[in-house]
């Protein structure tokens, strides 16, 4: 016999490891299933804002995360290509730490509530039925099914096609690499820093163990077709930026921690559902420069697992659900959705990174008040 669930969460990232463990810790019979054999290092930011903590809090997660001993970041340090800096205060103070370690740990918390984790394990179909949906899976070349009464995709930014009458997949007209890498030997006051450049940007950011994370989202049209290594990428980026180029001259490389992704599109439009409910980039993806990809991804589960616990219940129909979720996801992330496109279209203009400091200098809070714009707003 098939095994049956009550929820089925299709990713074991932020948002589905979050969401899964939300599910079970309310008593529903709840299996996470990824793809990928964790643990593994992602093309992330690895920053986790002063927004994100309510959030985590709320989900039963914020003392695991601070058991990892994260790094603590006070402001952003803006550096232009020409040299001239701008220095931002966080509202409060955010976390950094590796995603190979917060995804494990993220894992052990899902474990420990109960559910079920399949990792290395492909969806290849999911379908309605009388009672749910079918799921069936590969894995080791076995072919299985797995029934649940609902099914939620938490499977990032490159939407599957294993639904029927999905969405079809649209042009990416926008096209963008991200690479990251660890790096050791390399200084660094409890604060990100964020070098723009033509063709990009890359962050600086400390992580646990002393080592910072270094990642760019860089255009293809730029730097694609000229470089075929990860760190190739990121050593063209930092000669476009004399204090970059500077900053990573002594910086060492940690080997196994380089990813890559490709391609991104910002210009996505948002996704809540699709045939079943969508969370974290499934669902949206605000562009990386803001900073507050994973703190989204975060209340998106919580948004989507207390409509799906009423569901379960019988409190709510699947279109009531559909109806109300999709609404909040609305409501939470239009406005830092748009100034965060804002703010990416703006940095790629030629003239804004000259002019934005002599603006920051002029009128103080107005860089403030631009950060945020695109951060979520209250704690739900």
């Amino acid at each position: 016999m098939n095994p049956t669930y009550d929820a089925a969460i299709l990713g074991a990232g932020i948002a589905g490891s979050s969401l899964a463990k939300k599910l079970a810790d309310q008593g529903w019979d709840t299996v996470l299933i990824d793809r990928q054999l964790f643990p593994r290092h992602k093309v992330c930011g690895e920053f986790l804002s002063p927004e994100s903590q309510h959030t985590l809090k709320a989900l039963g997660l914020m003392k695991a995360v601070e058991s990892l001993q994260p790094s603590m970041i006070t402001r952003i340090r803006l550096i232009f290509s020409h040299g001239a800096a701008l220095e931002i205060p966080l509202p409060g103070h955010a976390l950094g730490v590796s995603r190979y370690l917060l995804d494990s740990t993220f894992h052990n918390e899902v474990l420990r509530s109960g559910a079920q984790l399949q990792t290395a394990t492909s969806v290849t179909s999911v379908y309605p039925n009388e009672d749910g949906y079918t799921i069936e899976t590969k894995r080791d070349g076995l072919n299985k099914q797995i029934q649940a009464r609902t099914v939620i995709a938490a499977w990032g930014t490159h939407r599957r096609s294993v639904l029927p009458r999905s969405t079809p997949k649209g042009s990416v007209q926008s096209m963008h690499i991200g690479v990251k890498s660890h790096y050791s030997g390399i200084e660094m006051e409890p604060v990100v820093e964020l070098y723009v450049f033509p063709g990009g940007y890359l962050g600086i950011s400390p992580i646990e163990g002393g080592l910072v994370n270094v990642a760019a989202l860089l255009t293809q049209s730029a730097f694609g077709k000229t470089e075929k290594t990860i760190l190739g990428m990121i050593d063209a980026a930092a000669r476009r930026s004399p204090k970059l180029y500077r900053k990573l001259a002594q910086a060492t490389p940690v080997p196994g921690t380089q990813s890559a992704v490709s391609p991104i599109d910002l210009k996505r439009r948002p996704l809540a559902w699709d045939v079943i409910p969508h969370v974290g980039d499934a669902a949206l993806m605000i562009p990386p420069l803001c900073g507050d990809g994973m703190s989204i991804a975060l209340r998106s589960a919580r948004l989507c697992g207390a409509l799906a616990d009423r569901y379960l219940r019988g409190d709510l129909t699947l279109g009531n659900w559909r109806h109300e979720y999709t609404q909040s996801i609305h409501r939470e992330f239009k406005r830092p959705m748009r100034w965060g496109r804002f703010l990416q279209w703006l940095f790629g203009l030629p003239l804004v990174p000259r002019l934005l400091p002599g603006l920051a200098n002029l009128a103080p809070g107005l860089a403030i008040e631009l950060v945020r714009a695109t951060r979520l707003q209250g704690t739900e």
